[in-house]
């Protein structure tokens, strides 16, 4: 199970003792790095009873014309370049602040696709 809890070694190199076992708000997800591809979304239970959207891949992009501010559903052709992680781009991996390529022209991402469930951009 993955967790967030803190490491069973110090800086030293060192061992912690272990006063307890693993708790369910420690848990930690697996990241689901959004693909270029046929849409696929899966709803997934948070903690509080709140649900999040996960979105592991797709198609579509909710773009925005900042000089018309006219929002449009355009097909994703590419992605051109990751600030996140360079070596994202040629695995068509899409997160926050991601440069694709669409039917409208270039434009960044300004959702997180991974935790909202849609991919949001706005035209550079």
């Amino acid at each position: 199970m993955l967790t967030q809890y803190r490491s069973k070694r110090k800086v030293s190199g060192g061992r912690y003792k272990s006063y307890r076992g693993k708790r369910r708000f420690e848990t930690a997800k697996i990241p689901s790095l959004t693909k270029l591809a046929e849409t696929k979304r899966v709803k997934i239970e948070g903690m509080g009873g709140t649900s999040k959207n996960r979105l592991y891949r797709a198609e579509f992009a909710n773009v925005v014309d900042p000089k018309t501010k006219k929002y449009s559903k355009a097909k994703i052709k590419t992605i051109l370049e990751n600030p996140a992680n360079r070596h994202y781009v040629r695995r068509n991996i899409m997160t926050k602040g991601t440069v694709i390529e669409t039917e409208k022209g270039k434009a960044r991402i300004t959702s997180r696709p991974g935790q909202d469930g849609t991919v949001n951009a706005v035209l550079i």
